[in-house]
């Protein structure tokens, strides 16, 4: 993008707080934010909002790395951990209520949507899938994880398409409302 995606504004408020309001709107408890070692911007971001910073000190080594940083800072006796992307603000509000319905399911230790697309974010991991959570490398994030045993998934379904990420410059214009400052 060549300047900081999640502090881009989308309808008056940087990209980061939408992704983490919907997490805490939905319930969740517990919210870790893991950030590269210059994250000053991202706290002023968040400001007010109920959320712990960890710092991933190697945040190039690619999302896994920060998913191994976010698991090791939960809280003891956590049961399970929602990873959600702070570059994907429009996470339908009923996805996550539903993965934490789903991971209820009998013999399912991963609860992840199903957009008309494809699998997709945010995903909900139980605590037997840390372990396999914390050795993660690479840029693929959990993916592998999802992916290793499709017995233990719990798949929502949501009838729209995937949320998008803001990756690009053209990612974020197509979000943003034509009257919107950059």
């Amino acid at each position: 993008m060549g300047r900081p995606k999640l502090l881009l504004e989308l309808e008056g408020r940087p990209i980061i707080r939408h992704a983490v309001e919907r997490v805490i709107s939905a319930g969740i408890r517990h919210v870790i934010v893991v950030a590269g070692p210059d994250h000053e911007g991202l706290a002023r971001a968040l400001d007010g909002l109920p959320v712990r910073f960890v710092v991933n000190p190697a945040p190039e080594a690619g999302q896994g790395s920060s998913v191994g940083v976010g698991v090791r800072a939960l809280p003891p006796g956590t049961t399970a951990v929602l990873i959600a992307l702070g570059d994907q603000p429009g996470v339908p509000t009923e996805v996550i209520p539903a993965l934490l319905a789903a991971l209820k399911t009998p013999a399912k230790a991963i609860a992840a949507p199903r957009y008309a697309d494809g699998l997709g974010n945010p995903v909900l991991f139980a605590a037997s899938v840390f372990p396999e959570l914390l050795v993660l490398a690479g840029d693929r994030g959990a993916r592998a994880v999802v992916e290793r045993d499709p017995s233990r998934l719990a798949q929502i379904d949501i009838g729209s398409r995937m949320p998008r990420d803001i990756d690009t410059p053209e990612d974020y214009e197509s979000l943003s409302p034509p009257d919107n400052p950059r």
